[in-house]
């Protein structure tokens, strides 16, 4: 059975990740997102299947002196769970939380599955923009974003 990490930072990117839920038990499957109060409950809806990455907001200008050293620390984190989980696919939703272990991915060969967001519909997010050339299947929910990815597979809507 085929090793998947399922990962994607808090909120409307594990929303959109979280659609997918009805295809996780055809893996042997890990799903990783930021330790926040609004997911902790996912221990429990899915037990020994959940990992947690440090949250990493930088929108506040405390948040942007303190993000780099978060990045660097969710990086080796997500090395480690690499290393433990030796996973096939990495399947994303984005953001932040999710570029260094899709590159990880790469690195070892590994496919890495990006879905850009459904809340962008007229341009590209900075992880999709970084992703987009080392993806193995990259997937777009509006045609419009053929413009910024043209070899992007359009999926339709997640929800």
């Amino acid at each position: 059975m085929k090793k998947v990490i399922f990962i994607a930072s808090t909120g409307g990117h594990l929303n959109e990740l979280l659609q997918l839920e009805n295809c996780f038990n055809n893996y042997d499957y890990t799903l990783i997102t930021e330790k926040t109060k609004s997911n902790i409950n996912l221990k429990n809806k899915f037990p020994g299947r959940v990992k947690y990455l440090t949250p990493g907001t930088y929108t506040t200008k405390k948040a942007k002196i303190v993000y780099p050293f978060k990045f660097i620390k969710n990086s080796i984190t997500s090395f480690w769970y690499f290393i433990r989980i030796r996973p096939d696919v990495i399947v994303t939703t984005g953001t932040h939380t999710a570029v260094p272990m899709c590159y990880i991915a790469h690195w070892f060969r590994k496919k890495v599955i990006f879905i850009e967001t459904f809340a962008n519909s007229n341009s590209p997010t900075k992880s999709g923009k970084m992703i987009y050339p080392i993806s193995s299947h990259f997937i777009i929910q509006w045609e419009s974003m053929k413009e910024f990815y043209p070899n992007a597979i359009y999926g339709g809507w997640i929800y």
